[in-house]
């Protein structure tokens, strides 16, 4: 278990003056058995009038709404938790689970359905045909197996490329060109795992890098990150992320979860202008190790606190 303070800034900076729309902001984890958050702090530049909501898939999501117009507009979100990882050895995944292809029980399909299904279209077949070189190899056709080849295929058999366009590009895309963003690796798996009868999602949060955490006020670098889960009978949702090859580890910190990744983006907003108008954005992301603590989790934060 580790105690970490994550500080996530985004600032966008506007060429000429903006009025800005309604934003959702997915920067709060939920409390879970392996994540417990500790503090919450959100601040907004300019001021913003906010109210929060869960989404369909139980994210806590703060809605910013503004007055105005802006040439400026900083996100500030700090968050205290206490991380576990899952453990190295394999999941306590159910007998008739450990092997492909399986059915889900009746008590539980119908709520897997929409994760279960393919949601892109797959030209010449090109997804399906990458996925079923993964259920050959040691352990053949085992659930487990065939999703850490899946995982580390994709880590060793593409290129990793920066790209700044928004959204993300379809499996075949990513396939064709061989390479694409983390969350262009997460969409390939999820496919993946969807056309072996699995049901997958989608999950946007934050990698860091234990080693090299640093002692006093030094922080060490994090970055927002995307990865998938698939859902194992007995074990549940797994984390798998297929940009660094691996699964369930510390270094994963779960924000939002959605069965496609327009769903979990972290600011989804809008802004009016002139139709010239430029905009420069960056993003930091530190994170501090701390000494656990043993305060209750604090209430969900408005503006400015």
């Amino acid at each position: 278990m580790r105690t970490l303070e994550i500080v996530h800034r985004t600032r966008y900076e506007y060429s000429t003056p903006v009025t800005l729309g309604e934003h959702r902001l997915m920067f709060r984890p939920r409390d879970s058995h392996d994540l417990r958050l500790l503090h919450t702090g959100l601040a907004i530049e300019p001021t913003a009038a906010v109210r929060w909501i869960h989404d369909a898939f139980g994210n806590s999501i703060a809605i910013a709404s503004f007055e105005g117009t802006t040439e400026l507009l900083e996100l500030t979100s700090t968050i205290r938790l206490e991380h576990f990882a899952l453990p190295l050895e394999l999941p306590p995944i159910e007998e008739y689970a450990r092997t492909l292809p399986f059915s889900y029980l009746a008590e539980e399909a119908p709520d897997l359905a929409r994760y279960v299904e393919r949601h892109y279209p797959d030209p010449n077949a090109m997804v399906s045909t990458w996925t079923r070189q993964f259920l050959e190899g040691e352990g053949g056709a085992e659930t487990f197996a065939t999703l850490t080849r899946m995982c580390k295929g994709i880590q060793e058999g593409l290129t990793y490329a920066m790209r700044f366009e928004l959204g993300t590009q379809p499996p075949a895309v990513t396939l064709e060109t061989g390479g694409g963003t983390c969350r262009d690796y997460a969409l390939l798996m999820m496919e993946g795992a969807r056309g072996l009868g699995l049901a997958a999602r989608f999950v946007t949060g934050y990698l860091y890098d234990p080693a090299l955490d640093g002692a006093g006020d030094k922080a060490s670098a994090a970055y927002p990150h995307a990865w998938m889960e698939v859902y194992l009978p007995g074990a549940g949702w797994v984390e798998f992320d297929p940009t660094n090859g691996i699964i369930g580890t510390e270094r994963l910190i779960r924000v939002a979860v959605g069965r496609e990744p327009d769903q979990a983006m972290p600011i989804k907003g809008t802004f009016t202008g002139d139709a010239d108008v430029a905009v420069k954005a960056t993003v930091d992301v530190q994170v501090h190790a701390l000494e656990r603590e043993s305060r209750p989790a604090a209430p969900a934060p408005t503006n400015g606190t």
